[in-house]
């Protein structure tokens, strides 16, 4: 498995994560809005993590520097 998500992808995916969590915690979401997004934000977090995007293989996007020689 390559990496293919860069420093940038993952905090803003990061960021995405808490913000859902803050949403759900302080009563803004709920219901089944509040699963789904719950669910996106740990893949958010999972996908960061290991710093590899399944969804970005079909299209080709690589967001990780490219390593010099």
């Amino acid at each position: 498995m390559k990496k293919n998500m860069g420093t940038a992808d993952k905090g803003i995916r990061i960021l995405i994560a808490v913000v859902i969590a803050a949403l759900y915690f302080t009563n803004v979401i709920s219901g089944t809005l509040a699963i789904v997004l719950g669910i996106l934000a740990i893949v958010f977090v999972l996908t960061s993590f290991i710093s590899f995007c399944p969804l970005y293989l079909p299209f080709g996007i690589n967001t990780s520097k490219k390593k010099r020689r």
